[in-house]
């Protein structure tokens, strides 16, 4: 069975019942018990109509709940007034789904949590284990989000900016135990992009492509990190790269410039460079000045230090290091590599030691700390043992 097909079913079926009435946090339930239902049975008996039976079996589910709950009485009326059987809808209510679940009253953390239970359709168990904390963390913040959202109506105009937001940050967090979070991130933008015509939405598809090309390059089998210059580009995935450039195209030629579409043309730029000394860097400055001009972000003024490093030398890329925010993520190992490529190499191994002790992954740590030894070595050779 193919379980993302099944997954891409569910804010559809979701949405029907918040629609009949069913409050959010009690149609939610619902849905994820006809889900496991399906699992269970449509291996030996698929249904000719999925949505529909999906549709039928959680709204049952629901009046079940309802039902048992004598507290709830005021909802008789909904059991008295089930609608028959028959074919699902065809109203697709997914773009308000994700309004919902990107409400501003949440914090980031929930709304990606809700947006992978409610819109993803993934297990509370599957979301702990993608962020590594215990399932009984993960199941009440997401029903504390339910909770937030419950009085919300579906039809609700909602915020963009707020959903693309949170579908980033799931990308951001890559991948780990049995969810990778970024290819379910690409699922769910991809079915954003299909039911909301914008050019933000297609630059964040384009910008998720984009990167998410290059991953099989990203690290070495054993997990140590590659920069972007060392890596092989033969492994990137051109298929993904030939896509979100036609995509990032289409959006550009709109003009209607936004932040992810600006950062889709930086990350085109990267792609279309056969090796990393035929990068256009010149171009890239531009785009991140057209950023710095969209954000003011001062993570933006960052990487945009590096690229002036990169386009004008490492003592233009320090001069605009000068003004950003010392205490960013990140603010130390980008002075270290510019400090580097400037020949002081004393200044640079110190920086990039001080950087791996705030890493935020082990293995950038590890990169980080490699690359403080190997600076080290060269300063003073007497201390590598391979001289």
């Amino acid at each position: 069975m193919d379980e993302a097909a099944l997954r891409g079913l569910t804010p559809g079926v979701l949405a029907v019942l918040v629609r009949r009435g069913a409050d959010f946090a009690a149609a939610e339930d619902a849905v994820q018990d006809a889900l496991l239902e399906a699992v269970r049975t449509w291996p030996a008996t698929p249904p000719r109509d999925p949505k529909g039976w999906l549709i039928t079996v959680a709204w049952r589910r629901f009046l079940d709940a309802t039902r048992a709950d004598t507290a709830r009485r005021r909802r008789e009326d909904l059991v008295e007034e089930e609608p028959p059987p028959g074919p699902a809808p065809t109203t697709d209510d997914t773009l308000q789904l994700y309004f919902l679940c990107a409400h501003p009253a949440l914090t980031p953390s929930s709304a990606v949590a809700l947006t992978l239970r409610a819109v993803g359709g993934l297990s509370t168990r599957q979301i702990a284990r993608a962020y590594l904390v215990p399932e009984a963390t993960m199941a009440q913040r997401i029903s504390r989000a339910k909770r937030t959202v419950c009085d919300t109506r579906l039809d609700t105009p909602g915020d963009v900016a707020t959903v693309l937001r949170t579908l980033y940050l799931v990308f951001n967090e890559g991948y780990s135990g049995d969810i990778d979070l970024a290819a379910e991130a690409i699922r769910l933008t991809r079915q954003l992009s299909a039911t909301f015509d914008h050019p933000e939405v297609a630059g964040l598809l384009a910008l998720m492509l984009l990167h998410h090309a290059r991953r099989a390059a990203r690290t070495t089998p054993d997990g140590v990190l590659v920069p972007l210059a060392e890596q092989d580009r033969g492994r990137w995935d051109t298929t993904l790269i030939a896509e979100g450039i036609k995509i990032l195209q289409a959006a550009l030629a709109r003009d209607r410039l936004g932040e992810y579409q600006a950062q889709a043309a930086i990350a085109a730029l990267h792609a279309d460079a056969l090796t990393a000394e035929e990068t256009d860097w010149g171009q890239i400055v531009e785009w991140y000045d057209e950023l710095v001009a969209l954000t003011n972000s001062p993570v933006v003024r960052l990487n945009r230090a590096v690229a002036v490093g990169e386009a004008d030398g490492p003592r233009a890329g320090l001069a605009a290091l000068a003004s950003v925010d010392d205490s960013l993520p990140r603010h130390t190992a980008v002075a270290a590599h510019l400090h580097e490529r400037a020949g002081d190499l004393p200044t640079a191994a110190r920086l990039y030691a001080e950087a791996a002790e705030k890493a935020p992954t082990l293995a950038e740590r590890n990169h980080l700390t490699l690359q403080a030894a190997r600076l080290n070595s060269t300063i003073n050779p007497a201390i590598n043992p391979d001289r």
